[in-house]
């Protein structure tokens, strides 16, 4: 059996906004491509060097607006998305005639340095069609009319990349191997062992980190979310690019504690506490992938909500990430979580998933019932398209995280007030169909902003 080797660190992880697959992966494949470099030496002495990117497929179509220029040329000098300044990263190529020195290492104790701008990026148009995924970056290092190195990256969503003709490295098989949610159901009736326990055991031998080393990472990244929300609360203005868009979580948060009707109130925040974070996204600042950037305010919403409103314990809220997490490997390896490949519905679709087996098991449900409201909030957000107006990750995205994170509460009230066993549609059957539906899904709709309400809302 073809098992699940993911870490939950690679699901949940810090970085750029506003997109995982054009910030995040871009920039490690420019890393990758610049470590690459290292050893070569140029054959023609005085002949300069120089660094050529084309970007296909939505990479192209909505780059500009997601930063894909800034990210690469961020991954070319060396910035990694778990530390670089978001400040700094959002103002590289705003000048389209600055000349930035890219230093690489030549392995005779000397530092080349190749010099790059805006005009060595190419957004192509088309040139998809025999590619094997439509997010693809082409990088090729030329002395002259000489082509020194060329590689060709693929961001298949989240954060995620692969490299043409290069095998992944193979993971340790873990204790508990599984494939999909009813295999995962399997393990656990037949160990007596609980979700959590078995999410944890695997990522111990994945990554080799022990329990009080998992633990630790984990209240970490619930840490950043919990920052990101924070900051977006505090945070109003408007968000960069040319649509104007102005932030709405502060008011929102503000106007909920006016609110008389307690059921209103709490819904207010909930959405506030979700498009904090995903202005914060939209706004290029630090955020946590869940399972990707443009999905990055629904579970930190949910979180928020739990820790501060409910007051459930680290234990409690470690839990709810590992169950989570399930959720997202079974997504990830049977169908997709790329707004590029499946449409939104892989993105927030399967966020809001996510956080309603999260809030279910943090609450302490049994394992069906979070099977349930992860069913639940996935199944009703089935064929949600991928269509950022102007390529910025903004409208309806930002408000499209908040009805996630409204969608998983409500799945959640859904499975534990309900009988299971009355339950008819399994997991493993919605994202099945979550994939049968995002091939079927017309191209305009998987992040290219060729369709939907990206052409619908002109005047923006």
């Amino acid at each position: 059996m073809d098992s699940i080797t993911t870490s939950i660190f690679d699901i949940f992880k810090t970085g750029p906004g506003p997109s995982s697959s054009h910030t995040i992966g871009p920039m490690k494949a420019a890393l990758l491509f610049q470590d690459a470099m290292t050893g070569l030496s140029p054959d023609t002495p005085g002949q300069s060097l120089e660094i050529d990117v084309h970007l296909f497929g939505s990479l192209s179509l909505t780059g500009k607006g997601h930063g894909t220029h800034k990210a690469i040329l961020g991954g070319l000098l060396g910035w990694e998305p778990a530390t670089c300044d978001c400040d700094l990263l959002y103002q590289l190529l705003e000048d389209p005639d600055k000349i930035y020195e890219i230093g690489f290492n030549t392995g005779t104790n000397k530092t080349g340095q190749i010099k790059f701008s805006s005009r060595h990026i190419h957004f192509e148009e088309g040139g998809t069609e025999n590619l094997p995924f439509s997010n693809t970056m082409q990088l090729k290092l030329r002395q002259g009319n000489r082509l020194l190195l060329e590689k060709e990256y693929y961001s298949i969503g989240g954060g995620f990349i692969k490299c043409k003709g290069e095998q992944e490295e193979k993971k340790e098989r873990p204790p508990h191997a599984y494939g999909n949610m009813n295999q995962l159901r399997k393990i656990m009736q037949k160990t007596g062992l609980t979700l959590s326990q078995v999410i944890l055991e695997n990522e111990q031998a994945i990554t080799g980190k022990s329990e009080v080393q998992i633990h630790e990472n984990l209240d970490k990244i619930i840490g950043a979310m919990c920052t990101s929300v924070e900051k977006g609360l505090s945070t109003g203005g408007i968000l960069p690019g040319p649509i104007g868009l102005s932030r709405k979580a502060k008011v929102l948060l503000e106007n909920s504690l006016k609110m008389k009707w307690e059921t209103g109130s709490f819904m207010a925040k909930l959405n506030a506490y979700a498009m904090a974070a995903s202005e914060e996204n939209a706004a290029g600042q630090r955020v946590v992938t869940a399972p990707t950037s443009g999905s990055a305010g629904v579970i930190p919403g949910v979180i928020y909500l739990l820790k501060h409103q409910y007051h459930l314990s680290r234990k409690q809220l470690r839990e709810g990430m590992l169950a989570a997490a399930a959720i997202a490997f079974i997504a990830k390896k049977n169908a997709s979580i790329s707004g590029a490949e499946v449409g939104c519905q892989g993105e927030v679709g399967v966020a809001s998933s996510m956080a309603a087996a999260f809030m279910t098991y943090a609450l302490e449900g049994p394992m069906r019932k979070v099977e349930n409201a992860a069913e639940i909030a996935l199944e009703h957000q089935l064929g949600m398209t991928c269509d950022p107006v102007g390529g910025y990750v903004q409208i309806p995205c930002i408000e499209r995280n908040a009805v996630g994170a409204v969608t998983a509460a409500n799945a959640y009230i859904l499975a534990e007030a309900g009988d299971p066993a009355r339950h008819k549609i399994t997991f493993d059957e919605v994202v099945e169909t979550m994939m049968k539906t995002g091939q079927d899904m017309c191209s305009r709709y998987k992040e290219t902003s060729l369709g939907g309400l990206a052409v619908c809302c002109v005047s923006c």
